[in-house]
């Protein structure tokens, strides 16, 4: 054959190519069957393949989780403002006016309600809830540890799995670390972040003040992560692979100091308490705990409430036998952390239950039966709570020189705090 011939042979296989391959382009450009669009869309995910041991983990623990809610009562009233302290009546008589104060994070930890947190998330709530993504449930502190930062709730309502508490001295450097928690509130329930233990045993010390108002310098053991922790985390979960709890994160030390120096710009560094500093006040809380006692004051919540909070009909109810007032934040000796906040003692009703204790004018009470009461509308509602000849536990701080009498602050002196047993009786005078 000649060679003109082959090159034309071989031109025009080129160029039938060509027109087949024009063809079958315009073809997959305007003309792809449904077949052939739904092999592209169409896809699936081997789920068992994804999974690994976070998302297991997090899959055991995530329902759990819940959003803790501190609601605080202010009150109005026309202040007697004595040498610049505020001390006025404000007992009785003025409505408060409830709002969020705050909010964090808390992990289911038993069947029977008990829900961990850090304290500063519950700190000066004159009302303790929880809320499971659709309800919102009462709760109580009961037990805690400002120093450690550590609280206990029980919210008997609250139908969650509870997770396993692991053993937080096993941890080691570069391990899984999970964190679920509710940072920016319900917006962004129950958001997981993963990251690893960047640290163990780290030494957070910081200057504060305590439960109650009083200055104070307390050093506690923290974990150190690199996961994400934001505000609104405080009081929830830190796990390990295995869905075990092993930390409670705490973004704010003491509710009101930054962890970090100087409030120094920061990445990637979050501290948790470890659960084994925690146990010690889930046990506290487990071995108070009857159930029979819960359920009865479920149902004497639900026939008192609106006479509890009102204290419209209290004549028969038991007191203190004392006029108070509140010591809030706003006050200056409590501002400059001199007195801490709670309910002052004005006057003790002669042959009262108070007189009885020992309790004097010019103590501030600050809990009632391990409640924090941070005003006298709180204290007032803990002791309806009880019936005549039931004993209370009330802790009150005795400064050293009575704050009524006192002209400045720097004449109150130190003080110290006081527990004494008052056995409540029914008396006359509408105190506490």
């Amino acid at each position: 054959m000649k060679k003109s011939n082959i090159c034309g042979l071989i031109a025009l296989m080129l160029t039938v190519i060509m027109v087949i391959s024009v063809a079958v382009s315009a073809s997959a450009a305007g003309s792809l069957s449904k077949a052939e669009i739904d092999k592209i869309l169409n896809t699936e995910t081997d789920t068992e393949k994804t999974s690994n041991a976070v998302t297991e983990a997090v899959a055991k623990v995530y329902d759990s989780v819940v959003l803790v809610r501190n609601y605080t009562t202010t009150r109005s009233s026309s202040y007697d403002f004595y040498w610049g302290f505020g001390f006025g009546d404000n007992y009785g008589g003025n409505q408060g006016v409830e709002r969020l104060a705050g909010f964090g994070s808390g992990t289911v930890v038993t069947e029977y309600g008990h829900i961990l947190t850090n304290y500063h998330v519950v700190e000066g709530a004159t009302r303790v809830t929880v809320f499971d993504g659709e309800t919102e449930y009462s709760a109580t502190v009961v037990a805690y540890d400002q120093d450690k930062d550590v609280a206990v709730l029980l919210a008997p309502d609250v139908k969650l799995p509870a997770v396993e508490m692991g053993d937080s001295d096993s941890l080691q450097v570069g391990e899984t670390a999970i964190v679920i928690g509710n940072p920016m509130s319900e917006s962004f329930f129950r958001t997981t972040t993963v990251g690893v233990i960047s640290s163990l045993d780290r030494e957070i010390r910081s200057q504060s003040v305590d439960k109650y108002g009083h200055r104070g310098t307390t050093t506690n053991t923290m974990i150190q992560t690199d996961a994400a922790i934001n505000s609104g985390n405080s009081g929830g979960g830190m796990f390990n692979v295995l869905g075990q709890l092993m930390g409670i994160p705490s973004m704010v030390y003491r509710g009101t100091n930054s962890l970090f120096s100087n409030n120094a710009s920061v990445e990637s560094i979050g501290m948790c308490i470890p659960i084994n500093v925690a146990k010690e006040y889930v046990r506290e809380a487990l071995e108070k705990y009857d159930a029979e006692a819960v359920k009865a004051e479920q149902d004497k919540q639900k026939k008192e409430n609106d006479r509890n909070s009102t204290a419209d009909d209290i004549s028969d109810k038991p007191r203190l036998g004392i006029t108070m007032t509140t010591l809030s934040d706003g006050n200056t000796a409590v501002a400059n952390g001199v007195l801490p906040r709670g309910c002052l003692v004005r006057e003790v009703e002669a042959g009262s239950p108070a007189e009885d204790a020992g309790i004097k004018v010019g103590d501030i009470i600050v809990e009632v039966d391990g409640v924090v009461v941070a005003d006298a509308g709180s204290l007032q509602r803990e002791i309806l709570k009880h019936e005549a000849e039931d004993i209370v536990s009330v802790k009150l701080y005795r400064a050293e020189n009575n704050p009524l009498e006192a002209q400045y602050i720097n004449e109150i002196g130190d003080g110290e705090y006081l527990t004494v047993d008052v056995t409540l009786r029914v008396v006359a005078k509408p105190a506490a």
